[in-house]
């Protein structure tokens, strides 16, 4: 299987997990916890140890976080390094709908080799200022 993973402070994971959800459908294969407020590190390491039950070291896993170098991330490559599941898995920060989306939509069917370069670009292209210009006639 292949699965999307997704690890953040606050509720931004479960957030994202919820936007994916009404655009692609529920997937069992789409995964997410929070580190929340006041969680201490023993307790979130045992969600994402709950989270990755499914997952066998036949299986490919892009992990997506909202920083690189934050706990969620860290602490969620230490258990998959824990479970041997290290060597199948893909990490990416700064993650976004965009991306996510991307992941899930053709991930399992793209090279491993191309899929780096797939979904930062993805991320990248999505991030553009929305100029708001009003009408000449129009009061403001």
């Amino acid at each position: 299987m292949f699965y999307v993973m997704l690890v953040s402070h606050g509720e931004l994971a479960s957030g994202l997990h919820s936007a994916l959800k009404m655009i692609a459908g529920d997937r069992e294969t789409v995964l997410s916890t929070s580190l929340k407020d006041g969680m201490g590190a023993d307790a979130y390491a045992a969600a994402v140890e709950k989270l990755v039950a499914p997952v066998t070291v036949q299986d490919r896993i892009v992990l997506l976080a909202d920083l690189i170098g934050g706990s969620p991330l860290t602490t969620a490559m230490k258990v998959l390094a824990d479970r041997g599941l290290l060597g199948q898995a893909q990490a990416f920060g700064g993650m976004n709908l965009p991306m996510a989306l991307t992941a899930v939509l053709t991930g399992e069917s793209c090279d491993p080799s191309t899929l780096p370069e797939l979904l930062l670009a993805e991320s990248r292209n999505a991030m553009q200022q929305f100029a708001l210009e009003p009408e000449e006639d129009q009061e403001i």
